[in-house]
């Protein structure tokens, strides 16, 4: 069984094709399961509005959108689920509106996704005066644990994405191993997942997310890991799977792992020919 548990619709405003497509190119893929997870509303503009996320009256053309596409996507063979790519922020006030958009709906899968690139955490950082490329990173990694704590994530997305749009000059994870290792035992304790992010290496440094040796650490330390190809296009999903899943397997990561209706449901790691 194969999974892709991250891609978006053009209600994001910067992803393309019919949900259809994508559900054709699972099945190109040999892709069994695939669950669309559009950047939820925000209510602060500094988040992103138009071209970066749905807005909060599209909620149910997303999820109308999402069930038609399970439909006529079983006659394929591949079922289709319904996510939400939430945000992990440090200001919790500014996170009441989406919280109420995590209980007023049920989902299938609910990532969590700290965007260093947003305007909304470069203000944070310049209010609390944090300036240089070793303390953004040491914020960042911190915050992401505290967003595995919060309850409110199945799997903390692209977990190095600081590393990319030129929010820091250099990542070097070895310098950040102490706080890397903190969130990491987080995502164990609260028995949350992780993902790999194949989208990772289509852009910046051209690496998975997360880095390779953080996957070491994830592997040494028991982290469950989701995946996600993050397509914006149909021809993206399960982009680069054949030579991530391998490596993650030579790693010592025996299974993968995926949500229906926030139920963890776990699966072998697939193997590739």
């Amino acid at each position: 069984m194969r999974v892709d548990s991250h891609m978006h619709t053009v209600l994001c405003g910067h992803a393309i094709g019919a949900p259809i497509e994508y559900a054709t190119a699972a099945v190109e893929q040999g892709i069994d399961v695939m669950t669309f997870t559009c950047h939820i509303p925000m209510e602060w503009k500094a988040f992103g509005q138009a071209g970066i996320r749905m807005r909060r009256d599209q909620l149910d053309h997303y999820r109308q959108l999402v069930h038609d596409t399970a439909v006529q996507a079983k006659p394929l063979g591949v079922e289709v689920l319904c996510g939400i790519e939430a945000e992990v922020y440090p200001d919790e006030a500014r996170l009441e509106p989406m919280d109420e958009i995590l209980a007023e709906y049920e989902w299938d899968f609910v990532l969590g996704s700290l965007h260093a690139q947003c305007q909304s955490y470069l203000i944070w950082l310049k209010e609390n005066k944090i300036k240089d490329d070793y303390m953004r990173i040491d914020s960042y990694f911190r915050h992401l644990k505290d967003g595995a704590q919060s309850g409110r994530y199945d799997s903390m997305s692209h977990p190095d994405v600081i590393r990319t749009y030129g929010v820091v000059n250099e990542f070097n994870p070895a310098e950040h191993e102490a706080v890397i290792r903190d969130f990491l035992q987080a995502v164990v304790d609260e028995d949350v997942c992780m993902e790999i992010n194949t989208s990772g290496l289509t852009k910046g440094d051209f690496e998975v997310h997360p880095d390779p040796l953080i996957l070491d650490w994830a592997s040494e330390m028991g982290v469950k890991l989701t995946i996600g190809s993050d397509s914006h296009r149909p021809h993206s999903v399960g982009q680069f799977f054949d030579t991530i899943q391998p490596m993650l397997h030579d790693k010592g990561f025996k299974d993968l792992h995926y949500f229906r209706g926030r139920k963890r449901l776990r699966i072998d790691m697939p193997t590739w020919d």
